[in-house]
């Protein structure tokens, strides 16, 4: 099989038709040229939306979700059904074999709780790669919502950027992409940055060169690399289409 990439997409973006739409079209392109992608998604905006309208309290703590039973199973509802399928039924209409998943079905990511204090929240430990290759090989495009089935038989509440971190080391991509809204990495100047260390991303935090929102990006991509992805990369769309944005390599 050749090469596979991995690209995540944020919840923030999720709820605009425009941005699915472009999504689509660019991850059409890509597979049309023979690219194995796997498709990674949030959905947390949609999920406060959700949760405020069943009068159910958010919680964060350290930046992730604070997870009770009705809590998860809101976000099941959203990550696994309406932000899941909207993505799927894009991508269909734009030609490609795209199937919606979650790291539920077959058992794709296992997961164990995180912290006690955050409930149903769940870190990947074994990603089931045969299932996602089988995918691959039929030439379906998998779209996979992070919740995630845990050792003990309960369904978890996966960060996705950590569920697209842990797929793609085990997949043994050769690129994991964040999609965010910008180009990628900007230089003092306002040029972006091709490529970066983890050593020179750690010295741009240091400096402020790298500040505000660019930071917890900086920081998901270089943890990706720990988990062993050997590229990660930041970008927006243009970006995805073009091959451009800020890579991280170890």
């Amino acid at each position: 099989m050749s090469a596979v990439q991995v690209i995540k997409v944020g919840g923030n973006e999720l709820d605009a038709s425009e941005f699915i739409a472009r999504l689509a079209t660019t991850l059409a392109g890509l597979a049309r040229r023979g690219v194995n992608l796997i498709l990674v998604h949030g959905g947390g905006k949609e999920l406060t939306t959700l949760l405020t309208a069943l009068q159910i309290e958010t919680r964060f703590r350290d930046g992730l979700r604070v997870t009770d039973a009705r809590t998860r199973d809101a976000a099941l509802m959203v990550l696994s059904g309406l932000a899941n399928k909207r993505l799927v039924a894009a991508l269909v209409a734009h030609g490609v074999l795209a199937i919606g998943l979650s790291g539920v079905d077959g058992g794709i990511v296992c997961a164990v709780p995180l912290h006690a204090e955050l409930g149903f929240v769940g870190r990947p430990v074994r990603v089931r790669v045969e299932l996602l290759r089988a995918c691959l090989a039929q030439g379906w495009l998998p779209v996979v919502a992070p919740m995630s089935l845990g050792e003990d038989g309960e369904i978890y509440n996966v960060n996705a950027d950590h569920a697209a971190g842990a797929i793609a080391a085990a997949m043994n991509a050769d690129l994991l992409t964040f999609v965010t809204n910008v180009p990628g990495v900007l230089d003092g100047c306002g040029a972006l940055l091709p490529s970066l260390s983890a050593a020179q991303a750690e010295a741009l935090i240091a400096n402020g060169t790298i500040s505000g929102g660019m930071i917890p990006k900086v920081r998901t991509a270089l943890e990706a690399l720990n988990a062993g992805v050997g590229r990660v990369r930041i970008t927006n769309l243009d970006g995805v289409a073009s091959n451009g944005g800020t890579v991280f390599a170890r």
